[in-house]
């Protein structure tokens, strides 16, 4: 695969994530009724977009750091809360490992490969 098909899919998954976090915190199955500040998870998600969608590797490597969180939060959730709230957190766990898998291989695909002189010179 190339590393158009791995930014696809990470700019995919990213835009349903935030999709989901918001849907789920502001009226699917918020943590009090009528919404919470939990909300502010999915907008903070809005920051990496504009990054993800324009191929830059600096963002990449951060969000692969970043989204660990929301896996965590989305496994502790689908382990501890039931109904709805437990399958939109087995969404946001699946949705995670998805856009931290396509990071890590567009981080890979987009490398530097070194060159044969530097090569020689570690010898």
């Amino acid at each position: 695969m190339n590393a158009q098909r791995y930014q696809l899919i990470a700019s995919t998954s990213l835009i349903l994530l935030i999709a989901l976090c918001l849907a789920w915190e502001g009226w699917l199955a918020p943590l009090k009724p009528g919404g919470s500040w939990m909300i502010l998870k999915g907008a903070f998600l809005l920051f990496p977009l504009f990054g993800i969608l324009r191929g830059k590797r600096y963002t990449y490597k951060w969000l692969s750091l970043f989204i660990q969180f929301y896996l965590m939060e989305g496994a502790t959730r689908a382990t501890s809360d039931s109904g709805l709230s437990q399958w939109l957190a087995a969404g946001e766990t699946l949705l995670s490992v998805v856009l931290f898998a396509a990071l890590v291989l567009y981080i890979r695909a987009t490398r530097i490969a070194p060159t044969k002189e530097k090569a020689a010179q570690s010898n």
